[in-house]
This record gives C-alpha cells, structure tokens and sequence, in this order.
C-alpha cells in the first residue's frame, strides 16, 4: 500500500459504522488519530499568528503511522509490507520525456563509437606486436640455424 494514511481513512470510515472487528486495528486507529490531532494542536500553537495551513503532509502521516502500528516479521500489523523504493517488475515503467531519451542514446552512442575506435587501435597494437615477434623469430632462426625454436600461438 503506498499510502497509509488512504488504509487508515478507510480503515477510520468503517470504524465509524462499527465494521471493524479487529481490536488492534481499532487501537491503531484510534492512537495515529489522537497523535496526528496532537501534532496538528502543537502546529497551532506554535503558529498562532499564521495563516498557514495545519493539515499534516501525507508523507508525515505515513511517518506516524509506520511508527505507531506493531511490526511483526517485517510487516506492519494489518497493512502488510512497507513499500519498496524501488518498484516490481511488473509495475509499469515511468514517464520519461522523449528528449531524455534521445539524449541518453545519444551519449551511448558517443560511448560506443569511441569504444570502437579504441578498440580498433588496441587492435591495430596487437597487429604491430605480432609482426614484430615474426620478425624476431625469422632474425633468430637465421641467426641460429641449428637451434629449434617453439612455436608459440599468439594471443
């Protein structure tokens, strides 16, 4: 669930018509209530002379209730798993603005090209080198005639 405050208000409605049988989440219930009226009693009186709003965020009711509701293997009693920052799998992928991405693929393919021109020239090194140990296996043999030299495979 990603917003406990939406289970706690549906949660508070069917209090209200007495449907909820459970007495923990009654007790939840009723301690988030009191704790957010709280916190909102001390906002106003901390700021008496605002104007201001003094509705909590959403993001500090969560915040009390994650705090408030018992956690039994890792869930919170009732609401189930906390949620994950990141998404599953089976979520549908955010909205990215098509200019990103074509700057993004562009940028990969500034990294691909010059991953392949620096492979080329790591190539064309291992060419050269090759090259050069021919040449010194063809200058020893002729300097040591007699000599069997192994053959090695390159690289």
């Amino acid at each position: 669930m990603d917003n406990y405050g939406k289970q706690m208000r549906e949660w508070k409605k069917k209090w209200e018509i007495n449907k909820i049988d459970d007495g923990l989440v009654r007790e939840v219930v009723t301690l988030v209530q009191t704790q957010v009226q709280d916190e909102v009693s001390q906002l106003q009186t901390e700021d008496d002379d605002s104007t201001a709003s003094t509705n909590l965020s959403r993001i500090r009711i969560n915040e009390i209730i994650q705090s408030s509701v018992p956690k039994k293997k890792g869930r919170l009693v009732g609401l189930g798993r906390r949620t994950r920052s990141v998404p599953p799998s089976s979520a549908p992928p955010p909205f990215v603005d098509p200019e990103v991405l074509t700057a993004q693929l562009k940028d990969k393919d500034d990294r691909i090209s010059l991953l392949e021109t620096q492979m080329a020239a790591q190539q064309a090194g291992y060419e050269a080198q090759k090259r050069l140990n021919q040449q010194m296996m063809e200058m020893m043999q002729r300097m040591y005639p007699n000599e069997v030299f192994p053959n090695v495979q390159d690289p």
